[in-house]
Formats: structure tokens, C-alpha cells, sequence
């Protein structure tokens, strides 16, 4: 039996701190427009940052909070990420910054990517068993989709929002189309918690997940365990086959407990033990209210542990790992820890 406890031995409350910051966190917000950074072609880039929070990111003259800012980013800009460094914003756990050639960003606002295009697309739906279709993984930093059956009924791509999906985000594919000038697209058919859109993608910025690709580590091994500190100045995930450590990584949890350390609300991880129960390619991820809720497309490499619904699973959308509770109740990772949990 797999298990995750959750563990939280003493609270580090800067909650009212990050509510005076109006840190945008947590996916796409219901009801707001946004405003995009208009760009024609990708920087010519191995390593990218992709701005991934709403709103607007400052560029620093060093990576330092207080430092000159010298230019501003808006949502899904992309820029040359050279490198990952020390800086300082106080007051914050997290102290890394990004590096890019014309100034340094605060790591959490940025997804980390790249530009992998693929140049073999399928020409036919492949069927295993009775079932026709396939997985696929975005492999560039963003694209445009097109919608196959409109009007738009999730909350996410209301209002103007432009229909995207982003870096080592999940998705089924359903059908294929090549249109007169040999472009090859997959229809985007979500299997599970879809409000119903159905979208065309162009192949070439999707890799087929091969079975390969998800076969299990170590099955053999029966006592396989992972333990997730959720202490805001913690924030890490180790993976144990037996008392050997065999994965580490930082996490981004919930936390929403009182100062005697009573929960309060669905927005917290839960703490203790907790048995897996069901793990997911993929699943489209809403809930909150009106204004304040969340909608998310392709949530990548689900590993559900406790009720309602909450899950390790890929994040795209921050990178505040390490050092701060952002999430819903989830234990939001990077996609290719989630991949291998």
C-alpha cells in the first residue's frame, strides 16, 4: 500500500503579510480579463521563463527586491532564463531569482521551459484495447488553441481569456485533422472534470506520451511511502521505498489552521497518514467562488490522497515551491516530480 502523511510540526504564520502583498496565486481567477505581452516568435532559447502569475512582473537590476527595476513583464511573456541565483526579498522564504539578459525576476513568478517542437506528429488515432485516442505533453513554453464546439463553457477561457494550454501540461487527444497546407492538428478532448469545450492544437507542439514513459518504478517493492512537511519555511516531499529515500523535492502545500493548529478550511493539506487511492494522467481542476475561484485545464500526473479530491500533482501555473503554502488543499509540485511520484 502507497501512503502520504502529511506532516506539520509547528506553524510559521505569514499569512496576513502575504495578504497585504496581493500576491496573485492559484490559477486562472474567474470574471478577470487579462492582459497578455503580445510576442511573434520565442526567444532563440534552449532555457525559458514563462511570467506565470496574473498581472504584471518587475525586472530587477540584481536580485534584490529593492534594486532599480528596469522593465516590466506581463502574463505568458517568455524571456531567456540563463540561470537560477541567491538574492534577497525579505520578509519571504523564497530567495532564488532568475537570471535574464535584460534583469532578474523573483523565481516564483516564473514557470520554467523550453521550446521542444516535434516534427513526427501521428496521422492516425492510435487504439489500444476498445479504446481509440492518446495522451500527449505540451512541449513548448504556450499554445493557442481553437475551439471545436463552441460557445466557451469553462470559466477559465471567459472573457476574452485566450485558450491555452502550457509547458508539460497533460491532455488527451481524441481525433486528428491536417489542413490544406500539411499542418497537422490534435483535438483536445479532456477525459476527466471537463465542462465540456473540445479543442484543436497543432501537433507539433505535443509529444505522444509513450507507454514507456509511465511504467512503474520499482513495483516490486510493496512499502513505498511519502512524507510531505508542510511547515511554510519547509515545504519539501520525500518519496521512501522501505527507510531508503529514493525522490526529493519542493512542494507548494496548503495551510489554513488557527494558532493552536486546528484546521479550518478546505484550503489546507491535511495532516497525518493518508493511503493513495486513485492516480490520474490527467483531470481539469475547478472550485472556489465567484471571483475567487480557480479553473484549470490538464492538471498533469494526479496522485489523489484525501477527500475532497485533493491530490500531489503537476502546477504550472507559479513556482513558489520550497517556501510557501499556495495552493488549495493540494500538494502542488513541478510536473516531472509529479511524473515520477
Amino acid at each position: 500500500m502507497k501512503s502520504v502523511h502529511i506532516n506539520r510540526n509547528r506553524k510559521v504564520d505569514r499569512r496576513e503579510f502575504l495578504k497585504l502583498t496581493g500576491v496573485a496565486l492559484g490559477g486562472i481567477s474567474f470574471g478577470k480579463k487579462f492582459r497578455y505581452l503580445q510576442q511573434d516568435s520565442l526567444p532563440d532559447s534552449t532555457n525559458l521563463a514563462r511570467v506565470a502569475i496574473q498581472g504584471r512582473v518587475d525586472l530587477k537590476s540584481r536580485p534584490d527586491i529593492d534594486s532599480e527595476t528596469v522593465g516590466v513583464l506581463f502574463e505568458d511573456a517568455v524571456v531567456p532564463w540563463i540561470r537560477e541565483v541567491s538574492g534577497r526579498n525579505p520578509f519571504r522564504y523564497i530567495q532564488r531569482w532568475v537570471e535574464t539578459p535584460e534583469g532578474y525576476i523573483w523565481s516564483p513568478f516564473v514557470q520554467h521551459v523550453q521550446n521542444r517542437p516535434n516534427t513526427n506528429p501521428l496521422e492516425a488515432v492510435p487504439t489500444y484495447g476498445d479504446e481509440s485516442g492518446f495522451w500527449v505533453e505540451v512541449t513548448v513554453p504556450l499554445i493557442d488553441l481553437e475551439l471545436h464546439n463552441p460557445p466557451t463553457r469553462s470559466p477559465a477561457f471567459q472573457n476574452g481569456v485566450p485558450m491555452r494550454l502550457y509547458y508539460e501540461q497533460v491532455i488527451w487527444v481524441d481525433d486528428i485533422r491536417t489542413d490544406p497546407d500539411g499542418q497537422v492538428f490534435y483535438r483536445i478532448n479532456e477525459r476527466y472534470g471537463s465542462y465540456g469545450d473540445i479543442y484543436w492544437a497543432p501537433a507539433s507542439a505535443l509529444r505522444v506520451i509513450a507507454p514507456e514513459d509511465i511504467t512503474p518504478i520499482s513495483p516490486e517493492t510493496e512499502e513505498k511511502r511519502i512524507m510531505v512537511d508542510v511547515r511554510e519555511s519547509v515545504q519539501t516531499l520525500s518519496c521512501y521505498e522501505g527507510s531508503r529515500e529514493v525522490h526529493f523535492c519542493r512542494v507548494s502545500a496548503g495551510d489554513n489552521y488557527d494558532a493552536d493548529g486546528n484546521f479550518l478550511d478546505h484550503s489546507s493539506t491535511p495532516v497525518g497518514p493518508h493511503p493513495t487511492w486513485r492516480k490520474l494522467m490527467s483531470i481539469h481542476m475547478s472550485g472556489g467562488a465567484s471571483g475567487v475561484g480557480w479553473d484549470l485545464t490538464g492538471v498533469a500526473w494526479t496522485t489523489f490522497f484525501a477527500t475532497p479530491g485533493i491530490a500531489i500533482h503537476g502546477t504550472f501555473w507559479h513556482n513558489f515551491f520550497g517556501g510557501e503554502n499556495v495552493s488549495h488543499g493540494c500538494v502542488n509540485v513541478r510536473p516531472q516530480d509529479a511524473l515520477w511520484i
